[in-house]
């Protein structure tokens, strides 16, 4: 798996500073309540094209 670093990104100037996804306005507390309401990693990429399965682990392993 990719570094965290190359998944999860912290920009002041974006999402008040919230990691998010390489760069994008998607937070990772975005995809984690998705996880919540007990989707798997794969309904998250359907429901999030531009998301990748390595940055689906990457937030688990971040919230970890």
């Amino acid at each position: 798996m990719a570094n965290l670093a190359e998944r999860i990104t912290v920009d002041l100037e974006q999402c008040g500073g919230r990691p998010c996804i390489r760069h994008m306005r998607v937070g990772v507390t975005d995809i984690l309540n998705l996880l919540a309401v007990a989707l798997t990693p794969e309904q998250v990429i359907l429901e999030l094209p531009y998301v990748e399965l390595d940055d689906v682990r990457a937030y688990i392993r971040f919230a970890s």
